[in-house]
């Protein structure tokens, strides 16, 4: 496998969308300032949907960057420091899930960049990078149902309500239990012609 072969199996590591960029987080020496910052600034705006906020720590922090790499390299996540106008604002992320043809988007704004539209712009990048990796049909963003952000997110990216279901636990305080999965389908193949 040549290197250009490789780097059509991992999405880009610096995607530009006009004033919203998303790049990789990079290791804990690098970033663990900005990301700490970040979740500190953002707890009580998170705590509600994020089962994770009652870890959150220095350690957790470190932890986070230092596995960044190793899902990068594997291909079970890619991680990236949400960015709007050159300021880290946010965390997305693309990972696998039960079905190899589908992968799952994650994310999460500072509170005070919400309402500006980076998470959708944000998702769409993200699910444009999922869709041309090989072998992935679809995208899904699952969200409680009580957030309704992260649905009107959803729809802005191009997705439609697919499934309803119960949730898994952990669940965070203002869940309801019941989750809705959005997914978005890639463009199928053209066909070909044998002459």
């Amino acid at each position: 496998m040549t290197i250009i072969d490789l780097m059509r199996h991992r999405p880009e590591a610096l995607i530009v969308h006009g004033e919203i960029s998303l790049r990789r987080w990079q290791r804990p020496e690098k970033d663990f300032d900005v990301l700490y910052r970040l979740i500190e600034e953002s707890l009580d705006h998170l705590r509600p949907w994020m089962p994770w906020v009652t870890g959150h720590s220095p350690a957790a922090t470190t932890g986070f960057l230092a596995r960044c790499e190793p899902r990068w390299d594997s291909g079970e996540a890619y991680d990236y420091a949400l960015m709007h106008r050159g300021a880290v604002v946010g965390c997305g992320s693309i990972s696998t899930g039960d079905d190899p043809a589908g992968r799952e988007l994650g994310y999460w704004l500072h509170p005070a960049a919400t309402g500006r539209g980076v998470a959708s712009r944000a998702a769409t990048s993200m699910a444009e990078q999922a869709l041309m990796l090989p072998d992935v049909a679809y995208v899904e963003i699952v969200h409680d149902v009580a957030n309704t952000a992260s649905g009107a997110v959803a729809g802005r990216a191009g997705f439609t309500q697919f499934d309803r279901r119960p949730a898994a636990p952990p669940l965070a305080p203002s869940d309801s239990g019941i989750e809705l999965v959005w997914r978005r389908y890639g463009t199928p193949e053209p066909a070909t012609t044998q002459r």
